[in-house]
């Protein structure tokens, strides 16, 4: 388990406990945070290997992690569940992600000072071995996976674009061309 899954130990404890459920359904976990606050949330973000969860999936992911929670018990206090896609601009929080997204933007952060700076800002170019290549202004620079903070898509038009073609090839985009009972005007919703 990587720290840009879960970052705390009680944050790796619980991914612990709720990644074979997670699994078990055919999803993967990409990042679990237990946020403070009057009532925590303990926040999971799960996708399929190959993209195009849903909110429907959410919900199956929800029920079968609270059932996990509730024999292990590890959180003493009260907290919100929350579970979800990673989104667009998705967290890097595994070494395949960077050979994934491959040749889009990113900003990458790390726990130490790297050539006096933390904050690295490029296109994504892979890995090698366990470093993430990434292309900045200065040229190809590798980064070691175990340094890496935070990692994390830039939303441009580019993402967008790939992130629809992925949904509407995983069926999860609908539209009047591909689902005829669809009406035009409210195409492109989930189910």
């Amino acid at each position: 388990m990587t720290d840009l899954i879960a970052k705390t130990p009680i944050d790796q404890r619980l991914a612990e406990i709720v990644t074979p459920a997670i699994e078990a359904l055919g999803f993967e976990l990409v990042r679990i945070r237990l946020m403070g606050g009057k009532t925590r949330t303990l926040q999971i973000m799960a996708d399929r290997p190959a993209g195009g969860i849903v909110v429907s999936d959410c919900a199956k992911i929800s029920t079968a992690v609270s059932a996990m929670l509730d024999v292990e018990d590890p959180l003493e206090d009260a907290y919100n569940l929350e579970v979800s896609s990673p989104g667009i601009d998705r967290p890097l929080t595994r070494l395949k992600d960077f050979d994934i997204w491959q040749g889009y933007e990113a900003r990458l952060e790390t726990t130490e000072l790297i050539d006096g700076r933390r904050r690295f800002r490029g296109q994504l170019a892979g890995t090698e071995g366990d470093e993430v290549l990434i292309d900045i202004e200065e040229g190809t620079i590798g980064l070691k996976f175990d340094w890496l903070s935070d990692a994390k898509l830039i939303l441009t038009d580019d993402l967008i674009a790939e992130m629809l073609r992925q949904r509407k090839d995983a069926g999860v985009l609908r539209s009047p061309e591909t689902d005829p009972a669809v009406d035009p005007d409210t195409a492109s919703q989930e189910e």
